[in-house]
C-alpha cells in the first residue's frame, strides 16, 4: 500500500515489513532497486519531474524522515514508521536469506569503501563484499565501474553518490549493473567505515537526529531549512 506526499508515492511497511520485501527483492530475477526519500529529496523532486519520476518507478520507496511520517498523519493511508536508508541496510545484510550474500559498495572518498568492507564482513559473516570503489569517477571510469560490478554478479549495490546522482546511476545503469537489487544509501558508507558516527539512540528514538547533525556539522543548516518548507509546502499542498 502507497501514500501519495507531494507527488511522490510511499510504501506504508515498517521495518520489518520492508525489510521481508528488500529480502524478496534480493531473490528476484535482478535489475531492482529501492530509495529512501527524506523531506530534503522530496523538495527536489518537488521542481524536478524526471528526479521525481526515477523515485516513483522505484521497487520500493522508502520514508527516511521523521518529516514524512508526520506529512502522512495528513492522508488517509498513513506512514507506519520511518524506515532510515541506514537501519534499513543493516537490517538487510542481518537477515538476508542467501547463503552468501554478495554487496558491492559505490561512494565516499577514497579508501572509504574499503574500511566499510572490512567492518562489514566482520560483524556479518555471511555477507561477503566483492568489491568496492569510492564515489569520484568520470564518464570513461564509470563504463568500467560498471563492467566490473556485472562480472562480479552482485546480490546487493549499496550506492553512496549524494541523493539525485546516486538514484540517477542506479536508474540508468540498472539494466546493466547485473545486480538482483541497488539501494540508494546516501552517507551510509562513511558510517559503515566508522567515518561518521551515527547519533546516539535517544535522539533517534525521539526523531531529532537532524538536530544532532547539525550540531555536529553546522555546515547542514540550508540543508536543514529544508524540513520547515518541506511542511510549508504540505500545507499548501493540502
Amino acid at each position: 500500500m502507497k501514500t501519495k506526499i507531494l507527488n511522490i508515492f510511499f510504501d506504508t511497511y515498517n521495518m520489518e515489513e520492508a525489510v521481508e520485501k528488500g529480502n524478496e527483492l534480493l531473490e528476484s530475477e535482478g535489475g531492482k532497486y529501492i530509495v529512501t526519500p527524506n523531506p530534503e529529496m522530496c523538495m527536489i523532486a518537488r521542481k524536478n519531474l524526471e528526479f521525481r519520476n526515477i523515485l516513483n518507478v522505484a521497487d520500493m520507496v522508502l520514508p527516511d524522515g521523521i518529516g514524512i511520517v508526520f506529512a502522512s498523519y495528513l492522508n488517509k493511508i498513513k506512514v507506519k514508521e520511518r524506515v532510515a536508508g541506514f537501519d534499513f541496510a543493516k537490517a538487510l545484510l542481518k537477515s538476508h536469506r542467501k547463503e552468501k550474500l554478495r554487496v558491492y559498495l559505490l561512494g565516499g572518498k577514497k579508501g572509504v569503501a574499503e574500511k566499510a568492507k572490512k567492518n562489514i564482513e566482520r560483524k556479518y559473516k555471511d555477507v561477503e563484499v566483492v568489491g568496492c570503489r569510492n564515489g569520484y569517477f568520470n564518464e570513461t571510469e564509470e563504463i568500467e565501474i560498471i563492467k566490473t560490478i556485472r562480472k562480479l554478479k552482485v546480490d546487493l549495490l549499496l550506492v553512496g553518490l549524494g541523493m539525485e546522482k546516486q538514484e540517477k546511476f542506479i536508474f540508468y545503469n540498472k539494466g546493466k549493473l547485473g545486480s538482483k537489487l541497488s539501494i540508494g544509501v546516501g552517507g551510509s558508507i562513511d558510517v559503515f567505515a566508522g567515518k561518521v558516527n551515527r547519533a546516539p539512540e535517544i535522539f533517534i528514538k525521539y526523531n531529532i537526529e537532524w538536530f544532532y547533525r547539525l550540531a555536529m556539522q553546522p555546515t547542514r543548516i540550508k540543508r536543514t531549512l529544508q524540513i520547515p518548507l518541506f511542511i510549508l509546502e504540505i500545507i499548501f499542498d493540502k
